[in-house]
């Protein structure tokens, strides 16, 4: 477990200098991944069948366009689609992410969310490692989070405010919160991440 020496305030500074000028990138692969996300959702009981399967490799993309925002490096539009290149990982990495959240959440809301924050770098890591699979990001994700959930859940309060201005927007400002708390995120993981020879002594 490595430790993490930067505050969750400069998590969020680099956040927001990694968005400066890149903002309608953001907004636009944010906008498209919500709107097919409620779109298929309120269909009907297909719809959500496929929103479940096109979730995965979704978020996997999306997850991929921020690490990119947090590393300075060039983020395309149509990398929100990359997780399709890795279509069973994606989806069998979502299912078992769902899946171990659900059932601990089954016991009480605080297992429930501790399991959510325990699992919270898994579609980081894949987007990192094109060559993991889905079992050992979660397993890695879960090693990487020990010693981290406290900092990572102040971190994630401190987007309270953001919140707030979502809920007043009636759900508009999402589009820049989810960004900037994915993109802290994927600062918060950049911080964390153990050496490549910890990872591979670990699995």
């Amino acid at each position: 477990m490595q430790a993490s020496g930067t505050e969750n305030r400069e998590l969020m500074a680099r956040a927001r200098l990694a968005l400066r000028g890149r903002w309608g990138l953001a907004v636009a692969v944010t906008f498209l991944y919500l709107a097919l996300s409620l779109v298929l959702q309120a269909v009907d009981v297909v719809g959500n069948l496929v929103w479940f399967v096109l979730a995965g490799p979704l978020t996997l993309g999306l997850m991929g366009v921020f690490l990119a925002f947090a590393r300075g490096g060039n983020a395309r539009f149509q990398d929100l689609f990359e997780g399709f290149n890795r279509f069973g990982t994606a989806v069998g990495a979502y299912l078992l992410q769902m899946l171990f959240i659900v059932l601990w959440a089954l016991l009480l809301i605080i297992p429930g969310l501790i399991a959510a924050l325990a699992y919270s770098m898994t579609f980081y890591i894949l987007a990192d490692d094109p060559s993991c699979r889905a079992v050992d990001a979660l397993k890695r994700s879960k090693e990487m989070m020990r010693g981290h959930k406290w900092k990572l859940t102040c971190l994630l309060f401190r987007f309270f405010g953001w919140l707030l201005l979502t809920v007043i927007s009636l759900g508009i400002g999402l589009l820049w919160l989810v960004p900037y708390v994915s993109v802290a995120m994927a600062a918060f993981y950049e911080d964390i991440k153990p050496a490549p020879a910890a990872v591979d002594e670990a699995l």
